[in-house]
């Protein structure tokens, strides 16, 4: 996949218009908020935060956001005005060391943002110096190992699960990970995995997902099932998370 830098402007804006996303983003957000409540950090640190920072669930607890989007990260300023315990960074995490957002974190969180950047493994390293020795990093990437990626490849419609999408091709996403190929990369940075699991068994595209909400089939209930079918069949989730520990080298 390319290794373009992104066009931050456009993203923005494909973001807001891609079907299903908001729902899948739901999703993910409850697991991330779930992996919050079981870590219980002092501080916490959102890199990416889109359009709706975690903070905005956290009410009593402390949160830096450092967003790379201007609009996003303006966004959230809004969202945390009257707020002293909420802190908007606006630029790439790279350029942000521990000493200018009041030391590392307790819990670092990457939600939806490792296989959108062009340097994983520079992001990675910036999580891990941002990280404090006894924190954790959360991350969550889209899994080539879906159900609707293994259905597609069935059909015949894709060659292997890890090919480009027309969908990521929209949004600007260079890779695609499975659970192997994620915690290679987190190893590699310097941490240990400790904890694992994935979200939302998602048996079609996001197009065909949202067709099936707006015709009335998808209702809650079933999306409900379909993300907890993920306790039964972990490796056919849409979306794979981690939780992993900086290792003590």
């Amino acid at each position: 996949m390319s290794d373009a830098p992104r066009d931050l402007g456009d993203y923005a804006e494909e973001y807001g218009r891609s079907p299903f996303e908001p729902i899948q983003v739901g999703f993910r957000r409850r697991r991330v908020l779930s992996r919050v409540a079981a870590r219980a950090p002092r501080r916490l640190l959102e890199i990416g935060c889109g359009q709706e920072p975690l903070f905005l669930d956290l009410p009593e607890l402390a949160c830096t956001v450092i967003e790379p989007t201007p609009a996003f990260a303006e966004h959230a300023r809004r969202l945390g005005e009257g707020r002293p315990q909420v802190t908007v960074v606006q630029g790439p995490a790279e350029d942000v060391r521990p000493d200018d957002v009041g030391g590392p974190f307790d819990m670092v969180v990457l939600s939806g943002l490792l296989h959108e950047v062009p340097d994983p493994e520079l992001l990675l390293g910036s999580a891990r110096t941002l990280c404090a020795p006894n924190g954790v990093l959360h991350v969550n990437v889209p899994s080539a190992h879906s159900l609707h990626r293994l259905l597609a490849v069935a059909m015949g419609l894709i060659p292997h699960p890890a090919a480009e999408s027309a969908n990521q091709r929209r949004l600007q996403q260079h890779r695609i990970y499975d659970a192997g190929s994620l915690e290679r990369a987190l190893t590699a940075a310097g941490f240990t995995v400790r904890e694992r699991g994935s979200i939302l068994v998602k048996p079609f595209t996001h197009a065909q997902m949202q067709r099936l909400v707006d015709d009335g089939f998808l209702t809650p209930e079933l999306l409900d099932g379909l993300d907890r079918l993920t306790e039964q069949l972990p490796e056919l989730g849409s979306e794979i998370w981690m939780d992993a520990e900086p290792r003590r080298d």
